[in-house]
């Protein structure tokens, strides 16, 4: 008896398995929520208010389609995105899309800079561009520097500063109805204003650096765990292997869609109840919060912001670096040694540098942001078909198409521009 109780102690709990699933899908899900993510939720419901809630729901599917589809990508080919238009498709359209996206990163990267850098000079003033070599510093040297198991650690535990967005909720007198209302029952006006700020909230939620992260963290998986193998040549871990993509991905994303909503439910009770139509930055919402909802909504809210952008920029540089290194044939990896794979973190120091630099230029983060959209814009709607057509090919696949209705919701994913 006294053994037989020693083992069940020793078994891990059903919430310990689960959280020992949890990896590419939910790191990828919280770098959705990155700050140039937070200023166009912000934005949207200064304007909006509570009518715009219901669009967390709409993208929730969608967004986990396509992201199981991408995970199910690299775990079957044991490649990236990238690496898998290499191999199938012509070289111009690999090229195009590699390109571009690198430097819709890039800008992105100079976004988010900006962003955490206005909120720490709220907190607590000081130049601007010593936060923005700061953080640019200690994103760069840590995925270059620390060692790939310990750093998917660290990135597992700044998911957690996202909770900074849950909090502002108990210090705002929120009114529920009107704002389950505002989630349950959906509200379309046809004029411009609401078309293009549900435009930007489907390009925030569904964007082309998430497909190829998630797919190369599978991929590097494989590489980094001797046990796994692509599934094309070891089918009898698919089942398994499924199960905590989709497992893993349905969180992550569900993580998401939550603290985006509790954005949305905030700033909607808070900015717009007030009569504040215009935030520009995620900084602007938290400097915005301090008068109306107080003193630990705007800290709360000002640090968030902060430690979503040390989630998001590697992973911004990350999947520019996988996607060129997949698409130029070089040694790629974060679990490989730097000298190993000296090229691959040489284009992720690059695009964390060009982002530096672009935060601290005269250029307009506000169009900076624009251009940044309008970039995703163009490679996510071909991402996205070639992204179903490989999903779909036996040469790709092997044995694991994908069917059904997963396959209807990732074709459903791909927006009309």
């Amino acid at each position: 008896m006294v053994a037989t109780d020693k083992a069940n102690r020793n078994q891990p709990t059903t919430v310990i398995r689960f959280l020992s699933v949890l990896g590419p899908g939910l790191v990828t899900g919280a770098a959705d929520d990155d700050p140039s993510g937070i200023g166009t939720y912000s934005q949207a419901d200064a304007q909006l208010g509570f009518g715009i809630g219901w669009t967390m729901l709409l993208t929730y599917p969608l967004m986990a389609a396509i992201q199981e589809i991408s995970a199910r990508i690299g775990r079957t080919t044991g490649g990236g995105i990238a690496g898998n238009l290499r191999r199938h498709y012509p070289n111009w359209l690999l090229q195009t899309i590699v390109l571009l996206l690198f430097l819709a990163n890039t800008i992105n990267i100079g976004a988010d800079l900006s962003g955490m850098a206005d909120a720490t000079r709220l907190l607590f003033g000081g130049p601007a561009f010593l936060y923005v070599f700061a953080f640019g510093s200690i994103c760069i040297l840590g995925i270059v520097f620390v060692q790939y198991s310990r750093y998917v650690m660290v990135l597992k535990w700044l998911t957690l500063s996202l909770f900074a967005y849950v909090a502002p909720l108990f210090a705002t007198h929120v009114p529920w109805i009107e704002a389950i209302s505002g989630v349950l029952l959906p509200r379309v006006s046809w004029n411009g204003a609401f078309l293009t700020t549900l435009v930007a909230i489907l390009g925030t939620t569904i964007s082309p650096y998430l497909f190829f992260w998630q797919a190369s963290q599978e991929a590097e998986d494989v590489k980094a765990e001797i046990q796994r193998k692509p599934l094309i040549r070891a089918p009898w871990q698919a089942l398994s292997a499924f199960t905590r993509i989709r497992a893993d991905t349905l969180a992550g994303m569900a993580f998401s869609n939550i603290i985006a909503l509790s954005i949305i439910i905030t700033t909607a009770a808070t900015l717009n109840k007030a009569g504040i139509r215009q935030i520009a930055t995620s900084a602007e919402a938290a400097q915005a919060l301090k008068p109306i909802a107080g003193e630990f909504a705007f800290v709360v809210f000002a640090l968030g912001i902060v430690g979503t952008g040390l989630l998001a920029i590697p992973v911004l540089a990350g999947s520019a670096a996988y996607a060129i290194g997949e698409a130029w044939k070089w040694p790629i990896g974060l679990s490989r040694e730097p000298r190993d794979a000296a090229a691959f973190y040489s284009t992720l120091a690059v695009a964390g540098v060009l982002g530096m630099a672009l935060s601290l230029s005269p250029i307009d983060p506000i169009k900076a942001l624009y251009w940044t959209a309008v970039l995703n814009g163009i490679i996510a709607v071909p991402v996205m078909v070639v992204m179903m057509l490989m999903a779909r090919e036996k040469r790709v696949m092997g044995k694991f198409v994908v069917g059904g209705w997963l396959r209807w919701l990732g074709w459903a994913s791909r927006r009309p521009e």
